[in-house]
């Protein structure tokens, strides 16, 4: 009947709070309808029991049968139905709603297989009764919505009916409008009964057609190659754990039931009428985490970073799928035309992104001779990145295998340091930590406290992989479509959250909980950083290290991180402390120069005074040896004569001591 208003049997098994308020609307009517029959069924009863003389003996077995027997069957059977299932329905609701709270605090750390069991069990039995213990009350609902008229209608018309027969003795007051009347009114009675009991077939149809698709949704944990993920979706809607904080370091969980609606995410708790704002799930992040020892947790962030949501779900594909439709939505794919066809071209390039065909030209390349100077063939992807179908210009010409390795491994976490503890043991040891990354983990002596740049960023990590080539960006575009297609596939959705320190001097990956220098990357082995084309808020850089491999070429390793803020941003501040590296780097160089022109005059300055003062000497002795080759005037004796030396006295007295001393000898 195009009148009557259903319940949908289809929405048992969601059990949500739009369908718990249009219950409660039915609730109400089958109380109003209660309270009315009651009424209804004291007013005929009245009637029933005035009924004295002899005469009206056939009225009175006419009205208990045609008007008290009706409204007695659908107060004492109908009703009481109703008011029986409404009581299983909420035991039933009861008993699932702490076998689910008991499901929702397994520990993940300590693992117990049979108490997960016993709680699972109870789990599937608690969900199977509800959702059959709705279905039926549902049901029950809808078909009062008939019966109510039927019992009614029905009273009234006997009433009417024996009255007639009672009146018959005066036949002539009847008309034939009154006999119309009354037929159409039985009619309509038949109509509606047989209207009914269609309709209960169909429902009684549904139920067992939802009970046979539904009992593998009844396990908390359904297999994924039983239930698939669905990764394509845009809108999703479900109960969630969510994560509030009481104090400090205390915590509540509470079950609210989650919906996105657009790009926003809305909660309604059970019990309300409507839903409300939780955060808007544009431009956001998600990410699956640990928290409090409890399973299938996720985070969400919202694109400036102020706010974070901390949901559980029920089971691993409730929490991916929650996590994929957030993803699609923070993309705006929800305001395209057919969202959930691009979000399945989007997942399936993603697919194809880590092993792109190989081109005609490759195909064919060994039914083809090879030549001397002939050049490789080039391979081109029909993807450049996550989303996009055009492949980038330089992509085009530029081999992906000169930029990055086939089969390379992806790293899509930081290891954490080790202790402090250690790390002061190798620090007083002199051996530098190292990491899978290939940076040295000791901090060298000079930190840049007095840096110029002081920047910091909130990035998250999104892997890292060895590249071939640090020529140019495009090395960059290719290992994140590369990252960005292998996390799609593995569903890893974990991302590593840091804080980015910008200086003069390095790159700095900092702990914001614990302030622990995770990675540190020297500025002068930072070649290219960029940020993606289309999404800007991914970013990343090349990083060639000095260390090399056995063939001796250097390591070159690609870094991507996904940030809150803009990509551009980051690397104009990266290459601004480049320019400044490079600047005082520069004055470094010209002051050093300098210092050294100044030493070089100093050591000319002196070796000139050394060559003025030996030539001083030089000039003295000559004077001193002219001075005593001069002849000396003989010296009068005592009586006042002169004396005269023989030549060989002369010479002795002109050698000196050691000329005397050698003329004795030799005399």
């Amino acid at each position: 009947m195009p009148g009557i208003d259903k319940l949908p049997i289809e929405e048992t098994f969601e059990d949500s709070p739009q369908t718990r308020s249009l219950l409660g609307v039915f609730e109400e009517d089958a109380a109003a309808i209660s309270n009315y029959s009651q009424k209804l069924f004291q007013a005929m009863n009245r009637i029933y029991d005035a009924q004295l003389s002899s005469c009206h003996a056939v009225l009175s077995t006419q009205l208990a049968d045609a008007m008290m027997f009706p409204i007695t069957q659908f107060k004492e059977r109908d009703l009481r139905e109703i008011l029986t299932l409404k009581e299983v329905f909420q035991i039933a609701s009861d008993d699932h709603d702490m076998a689910i709270n008991r499901y929702s605090r397994l520990s993940k750390r300590r693992d117990n297989e049979k108490v997960k069991g016993e709680v699972m069990e109870d789990v599937y039995t608690s969900r199977k009764k509800q959702h059959q213990t709705m279905m039926h009350y549902f049901t029950a609902l809808n078909t009062l919505q008939y019966k109510k008229k039927i019992a009614i209608l029905e009273p009234l018309l006997g009433y009417m009916q024996a009255q007639i027969n009672f009146f018959k003795l005066g036949s002539e007051n009847l008309t034939q409008q009154w006999e119309d009347f009354l037929t159409n009114i039985g009619t309509s009675v038949q109509n509606v009964r047989r209207e009914m009991d269609g309709e209960v077939d169909v429902m009684q149809q549904t139920i067992q057609d939802l009970e046979q698709a539904s009992d593998l949704l009844y396990m908390p944990d359904p297999d994924p190659s039983q239930v698939p993920v669905n990764r394509n979706l845009t809108r999703k809607a479900g109960y969630l754990y969510r994560r509030n904080k009481t104090g400090l370091v205390s915590s509540s969980w509470e079950r609210q039931y989650f919906f996105t609606q657009g790009g926003n995410l809305m909660g309604q708790a059970r019990g309300h009428v409507a839903g409300g704002l939780v955060m808007d799930i544009d431009n956001c992040s998600v990410m699956a985490v640990d928290c409090e020892d409890r399973r299938f947790c996720f985070q969400i962030t919202s694109f400036d970073g102020k706010k974070v949501v901390i949901l559980q779900a029920d089971s691993r594909k409730d929490c991916e799928e929650w996590i994929a439709t957030i993803n699609n939505i923070s993309k705006r794919i929800y305001l395209s035309e057919n969202p959930e066809e691009i979000a399945a071209r989007v997942n399936q390039s993603a697919l194809e992104a880590v092993t792109p065909s190989p081109s005609f030209q490759q195909r064919h390349e060994s039914m083809r001779p090879t030549t001397q100077g002939r050049s490789r063939a080039v391979r081109t992807s029909s993807v450049s990145s996550v989303g996009s179908e055009t492949a980038s210009p330089a992509l085009s010409v530029l081999s992906l295998d000169a930029l990055v390795a086939p089969d390379t491994p992806i790293q899509f976490d930081i290891i954490s340091p080790v202790s402090e503890e250690y790390a002061g043991q190798a620090k007083a040891a002199g051996q530098g930590r190292t990491n899978p990354f290939g940076e040295s983990g000791d901090t060298p002596p000079e930190e840049s406290e007095d840096s110029i740049l002081h920047q910091l960023f909130i990035v998250r990590f999104l892997g890292s992989m060895e590249v071939k080539n640090a020529d140019s960006s495009d090395v960059i575009y290719e290992t994140m479509r590369q990252i960005l297609a292998a996390r799609a596939i593995h569903n890893i959705f974990r991302m590593t959250e840091s804080h980015l320190l910008v200086t003069c001097d390095c790159l700095k990956l900092i702990d914001p909980q614990t302030q622990v220098t995770r990675l540190r990357f020297p500025l002068s082995s930072v070649v290219v950083c960029s940020s993606h084309q289309e999404n800007k808020r991914l970013f990343g850089f090349v990083l060639q290290t000095a260390e090399g491999r056995v063939d001796g070429r250097p390591v070159t390793v690609c870094y991507i991180f996904e940030s809150n803020n803009d990509g551009e941003k980051i690397c104009d501040s990266v290459g601004l402390a480049k320019q400044i590296a490079f600047h005082s780097e520069m004055d470094r160089k010209a002051t050093e120069k300098k210092e050294e022109q100044d030493k070089a005059k100093e050591k000319q300055q002196e070796e000139l005074s050394k060559q003025k003062q030996i030539e001083k000497d030089l000039e003295e002795q000559s004077r001193l040896i002219a001075a005593s080759s001069r002849p000396t005037p003989p010296a009068p004796n005592a009586d006042g004569q002169f004396l005269v030396l023989s030549k060989s006295q002369s010479e002795d007295s002109d050698a000196g001591p050691e000329g005397r001393e050698k003329g004795e000898s030799e005399a």
